[in-house]
This record gives C-alpha cells, structure tokens and sequence, in this order.
C-alpha cells in the first residue's frame, strides 16, 4: 500500500470513529522489535477498554487521540507505516519509532448494530 492509499485510509478511519462514540472500546497495544515476529514470546502487550466519548487530531505532535471514561489514547499519526481493517469493526495500526522500535495498536469496537 503506498502513502497516499494509507493516509486516505487512515483518515477515512477518523473521519467515521463518531459513529462508535458511547460503544466500548477495546484496545490491545504491542511492542516489538522484529516487523515480521509479533509473536507472544518477543511482543510486549498491554490491553485496555473504556467507553468512546471523544477523538480528535492533536496538531501538535501530530496524534490522533481518543478518549474515554478516564482513558487517553494516542497513535502518532507520522509514524504510522500500515492501517488495516480485519473484521467488522476491527482496526490496526502499526506505528515505528525507530529502526527496531514498533508498537502495534488494535482496536475492537463493541458496537451495538
């Protein structure tokens, strides 16, 4: 996918999250150091959820964020080097901070169509 296919993706994504505001918002966070191995053994994960309130672009610092009952989430919206969606109301990002630096973000909304 090159970056203008990715950025109308991702910013299609944004433009449509209204739709999940009230929904429960399950995110699963990843880092790794290998793009090719994500594997449990070598992947460092964190989960939360929260309900959606709100989302919105931070200028500054270029961060897309979204925000939930004392829950604050960011993905830097330059770093990001894939977007996909995997299921129904399933979204990944994959950002990269550095040569072997990479954290992998899933969103799973639990909407209630």
């Amino acid at each position: 996918m090159n970056s203008d296919e990715l950025n109308t993706k991702i910013i299609g994504f944004f433009e449509t999250i209204e739709k999940y505001y009230g929904c429960k918002t399950e995110i699963t966070e990843g880092l790794f150091s290998e793009i090719d191995d994500m594997d449990a053994e070598h992947t460092t994960w964190n989960l939360s959820e929260f309900d959606l309130v709100r989302s919105a672009y931070r200028k500054n610092g270029l961060k897309f964020m979204m925000e939930g009952n004392q829950r604050y989430y960011e993905v830097s919206a330059d770093k990001i080097i894939n977007f996909k969606q995997p299921g129904r109301h399933k979204y990944e990002f994959i950002e990269q901070y550095s040569e072997t630096v990479f954290r992998i973000t899933k969103i799973r909304f639990h909407n209630k169509y």
